[in-house]
């Protein structure tokens, strides 16, 4: 009698691996999504936060927690290794334009460890990376490339002032840093992917 019960409470953990296998496979990316199931705190902690900021900045917060995501993953105090801080490892300079522009009168460059500061100001530049690529039909790649690299260099690689159209895929082919270029591509794929499941 034990081993058939033995027998059984091994079929149905394996019935269920089975299926949180199958339902990690379906979502498009099983190793995200088993870290995801694994720490929800850690995936979803900011995600009240990165909505009330994306929609202050008329964002999409999918997108927004994909650049957290690439940037951090998700770990307020990372220290980058050009300096940049906090969930969207936002640079000295680019937060001290957000203060000013935004009229914080003493900002500390340490409050990017701080969430919200730290989203406000990211949101902020991508926001402003945007708008410099209104023009284009499909400003992500543009905008993403901007966040990453630099607005002169974003320039360079989209033809100048970003004034004329430009299909994405000659932008991208355009961009010499192959680093950007992958960032570029990660955050795209992982926007796709919250959007596909309809969910951060």
């Amino acid at each position: 009698m034990i081993r058939f019960f033995f027998k059984l409470v091994l079929c149905l953990l394996l019935a269920l691996a089975a299926g949180f296998a199958y339902l990690a496979l379906q979502s498009g990316d099983p190793v995200y999504t088993v870290y995801e199931w694994i720490s929800p705190a850690r995936f979803q902690q900011y995600d009240r936060l990165i909505r009330a900021v994306a929609a202050e900045h008329d964002l999409d917060p999918m997108l927004v927690k994909a650049v957290v995501w690439r940037e951090s993953r998700f770990d307020p105090q990372k220290y980058g290794s050009a300096r940049e801080r906090g969930l969207m490892q936002v640079s000295e300079k680019a937060a001290n334009e957000w203060a000013r522009e935004s009229k914080i009168d003493n900002f500390h460059v340490e409050g990017l460890f701080d969430p919200k500061t730290n989203l406000e100001a990211g949101a902020w530049y991508l926001h402003r990376a945007f708008e410099h690529w209104g023009n284009q039909p499909d400003a992500m790649p543009f905008a993403l490339a901007e966040y990453n690299a630099g607005a002169s260099r974003a320039q360079r690689w989209g033809g100048g002032d970003g004034a004329a159209a430009m299909p994405a895929r000659a932008f991208l082919s355009n961009i010499d840093f192959p680093g950007t270029r992958k960032y570029v591509d990660s955050i795209i794929a992982r926007y796709q992917f919250y959007k596909r499941r309809g969910r951060m």
